[in-house]
């Protein structure tokens, strides 16, 4: 009984691992899209934070890609939809993602990969599920800033972490504090 459930948990990962990477794919494309409409709308600063988690998103993607690979899988082809909109509705449409990633999404997918003891599985997920809460957080600031007016208040400098996706606004204290990776490594968006 317990092989049975373990198959079935590593089953169930796989399909998780595909659809966390085809999530964090269209996060990738969508948030470089939003990054693009920020600038065109004269917001620089949340131009910038899109522009890092962007590419922090990507990062995700490509890590539960090598998960998925080293359990003999591969993604589905796709193409990433969505729309873009305003500024404060794409913000929104961040928050919202992010949201579900960290309350819902990331937490299941995470509890099955220990069920089916998927280490990989387990790494990806959670480098994911912590970068993504403080992809909440900045999204969140950065709405709060446009609805005061003080956008140009928000940092206009981040730093991603190559490794996890791990995204900063300040300087890096030295290594991620989520994976370890040296800061000088870290690729600035500015």
């Amino acid at each position: 009984m317990e092989n049975t459930k373990t198959i079935l948990d590593n089953t169930k990962t796989i399909l998780d691992l595909k659809d966390a990477f085809k999530g964090e794919t269209t996060a990738s494309a969508k948030y470089a899209a939003y990054s693009k409409k920020a600038q065109e709308d004269g917001y620089k600063n949340i131009a910038v934070l899109f522009e890092a988690a962007s590419h922090a998103e990507k990062i995700h993607a490509n890590n539960h890609k090598k998960a998925l690979e080293e359990l003999g899988d591969k993604p589905d082809d796709f193409n990433p939809e969505f729309e873009v909109k305003s500024t404060k509705d794409n913000l929104q449409d961040a928050i919202n993602g992010e949201t579900y990633e960290v309350t819902t999404m990331y937490p299941g997918f995470i509890e099955t990969a220990k069920a089916a003891k998927v280490r990989n599985a387990i790494v990806t997920f959670n480098y994911a599920f912590k970068t993504e809460m403080k992809h909440k957080i900045l999204f969140e600031a950065a709405m709060d800033s446009l609805n005061a007016g003080k956008e140009s208040e928000l940092p206009s400098v981040y730093r991603v972490c190559p490794l996890c996706g791990n995204t900063y606004e300040t300087e890096v204290p030295g290594k991620c504090g989520i994976c370890g990776e040296p800061a000088g490594d870290f690729i600035v968006f500015k």
